[in-house]
């Protein structure tokens, strides 16, 4: 009967959505004899290649279904992209009903679905269907207990944008979080986002369980919260939680050539080298751009750094992104004069290959979650560098929680100036630091809390086998 177990999947678009539904997938099937079936919403024909390689990837036992592309002709040019991440769920829910209904006619027997949280529309698809409907989290149990405490958070504040809150909230088993490191979606109570948000968060029960990315060693004290009391999610009907994290993206060969960059690396010094990249989505301004580049060049130290043409927004979901070469954006002579202590790389770069490599020492990152478990997987301290999203909750847990990260000083104009950024560039490379020392020791112990979790007899190990366990009851009743 274990060969006939059979889940769908449904990730929000996006490729870091993607990825760690994708790696989930796979250790389902390798691990616990799942067929799964990943279905992926589109807002266009075009298919990137970082997609199919993905999928192409994936083993026999996990397949793929693409919904047809969703129209946002009727939108304004400037909408947001969480907007049409929303939207591109919506709009898809017919289809998605259509290829659910027809899944349950073949021979294998569909038991769950599993969608992220901005899916929630899709639980009652699955729910109407007679599929037990599923959560996964791609994200950490603070930013998972931000979603619990949401309906009770609103009903007790009276300010309109949460970053005028008086007092840091008070997540259960979390460190103290202003209202100006929530989400961004949530900082304006009035806005359509925070309805949305807000409903999201209301209906988690729908789930009859919820998976995080996350692991116990990480922490212990948000998920023990989230599992043991009712006053994390403001409700008397609460999912089992089930921690499996690090999911981590792993044996993918991609089809863009990332060899030139691990060649320098390889002529570096171990652990000499900051690697410094905002995600498959994030930008910054021209002129926090230019401010990064004098900062790393002042700092004195070697980077290797992904850099995207500037943009006052996130790149992530939008279309027509010029392609520019760096030079016609960083500052005059910065290539010429860095050439022989950093590099420079447009767009992308193999982020697995080069946060694995023994020469990279360091990472300034935008503090989405699967870079950062792609940090800790492989034991890289962080400079935490949030942009959008739930970023900024990362980087407090990072910084303030588990010491595994240091945090630039931002000016009032939003803008962290080169002095700033050099001063922590040095104090996280610089091996005389004792700040840096802490901080990168800190990060080793993690190193080994997520390769012991993944173990064996490790806690996420555990925790994926109880929900085979349960799924599996589901295809034999």
């Amino acid at each position: 009967m274990d060969q006939t177990a059979h889940i769908a999947i449904l990730p929000s678009p996006g490729i870091s959505h993607l990825i760690p539904f994708a790696e989930l997938a796979k250790r389902l099937a390798l691990h616990h004899n799942f067929h799964v079936t990943c279905i992926i919403p589109t807002t266009t024909d075009d298919r990137s290649d970082a997609t199919k390689a993905l999928l192409d990837s994936l083993p026999a036992a996990v397949d793929s279904i693409y919904l047809p592309p969703v129209n946002f002709d009727d939108l304004p040019k400037d909408a947001k992209p969480s907007a049409k991440l929303s939207l591109t769920i919506t709009r898809s829910l017919p289809s998605l009903h259509h290829v659910l209904n027809s899944l349950l006619s073949t021979d294998n027997r569909l038991v769950a679905f599993l969608a992220d949280p901005f899916g929630f529309e899709a639980l009652e698809v699955a729910k109407g269907l007679n599929i037990s409907p599923y959560v996964f989290v791609p994200l950490n149990a603070m930013a998972l207990s931000v979603f619990f405490h949401l309906p009770k958070l609103d009903e007790t504040v009276s300010v309109r944008f949460m970053r005028h809150l008086p007092d840091p909230i008070k997540l259960p088993g979390c460190v103290p979080l202003h209202g100006k490191d929530l989400f961004d979606t949530i900082q304006d109570r009035e806005s359509e986002n925070y309805k949305w948000f807000l409903n999201i968060s209301k209906r988690l029960s729908l789930a009859e369980g919820i998976i995080v990315n996350s692991f116990l060693d990480l922490e212990s004290a948000a998920l023990k919260a989230l599992q043991q009391t009712e006053e994390a999610s403001g409700s008397s009907s609460k999912p089992p939680i089930y921690a499996v994290g690090p999911i981590v993206q792993t044996g993918l060969s991609t089809p863009k050539d990332g060899s030139e960059c691990l060649s320098w690396l390889g002529k570096q010094p171990r652990c000499s080298v900051l690697y410094v990249s905002f995600g498959s989505g994030g930008t910054l301004s021209s002129d926090q751009l230019t401010e990064l580049a004098f900062g790393l060049e002042m700092s004195g130290q070697r980077f290797l750094w992904v850099v995207r043409r500037p943009n006052n927004e996130s790149a992530y979901l939008s279309e027509g992104q010029s392609q520019l070469e760096p030079r016609d954006f960083l500052p005059n002579g910065f290539l010429e004069r860095n050439r022989d202590k950093g590099m420079v790389v447009p767009s992308w770069a193999p982020q697995t290959q080069v946060l694995s490599h023994g020469s990279t020492g360091g990472f300034l990152s935008h503090c989405g979650w699967s870079s950062t478990l792609e940090g800790v997987a492989n034991g890289v301290p962080l400079i935490a560098w949030p942009l959008y999203a739930e970023q900024k909750v990362n980087a407090v847990m990072l910084v303030e929680g588990l010491n595994v990260a240091l945090r630039p000083k931002v000016e009032e104009n939003g803008v962290v100036p080169r002095e700033e950024i050099a001063k922590v560039v040095k104090v996280l490379m610089d091996k005389g630091s004792e700040e840096g020392k802490r901080v990168r020791d800190n990060m080793k112990e993690l190193k080994d809390a997520a390769a012991k979790a993944l173990g064996k007899d490790g806690s996420s190990t555990r925790a994926l086998s109880d929900l085979a366990f349960t799924l599996k009851n589901k295809a034999t009743n």
